[in-house]
């Protein structure tokens, strides 16, 4: 079975980031992958969102209307996609910058207070790294193990030396991630 998941946010947030690393612990468990990236002329500020595709059916396209799983990352994201999550899918979101919440009762809906806690561990760059922990918490659909090979793999070299932080914020995305609703 292939799961569809759609990532939505500001550029700058690391939603790119988050989905190739995910595509590529996907790859690394020996999967079926697809990693498809859509973002404005703008790079930071403006709207950014990815589709990765991870199971063990083949993947026939990358062209989806509707989602299994959307992950949502600010106010505009949720107004678009909060309708392309398919009835009995799943949606997390960090409330940071949300002026109204997720609101179907067709769906499992999940917070991860990502923003608040990176804040508090003063650095907003681990950001995304925890709505990836909280995300494959409740969504199991690769090995958590594969996560630091897929950070070796899509981020730079230099950056290297920040994947221990990385993986911590990890751990700590999936302790903070909160149900609001389950179906």
């Amino acid at each position: 079975m292939n799961e569809e998941i759609l990532i939505a946010g500001f550029g700058g947030q690391g939603v790119l980031s988050m989905g190739k690393i995910l595509a590529y612990a996907g790859m690394m468990q020996g999967k079926e992958v697809c990693w498809m990236p859509s973002y404005g002329p703008e790079m930071r500020g403006g709207t950014a969102n990815v589709t990765v595709i991870i199971g063990d059916k083949t993947i026939y396209s990358p062209i989806l209307q509707t989602f299994d799983t959307i992950v949502i990352l600010n106010q505009q994201s949720l107004i678009k996609f909060e309708s392309a999550v398919r009835t009995g899918g799943k949606l997390f979101y960090d409330s940071n910058g949300l002026k109204t919440l997720p609101t179907r009762k067709d769906i499992s809906i999940y917070h991860i207070p990502a923003t608040a806690k990176s804040a508090e561990m003063q650095n907003l760059k681990i950001f995304n790294i925890m709505m990836l922990g909280g995300l494959l918490e409740k969504l199991p659909i690769v090995n958590k193990k594969f996560i630091e090979q897929g950070l070796y793999k899509s981020l730079p070299e230099r950056a290297h030396n920040m994947i221990p932080l990385n993986m911590e914020a990890f751990s700590i995305g999936a302790n903070i991630v909160e149900t609001i609703h389950e179906i």
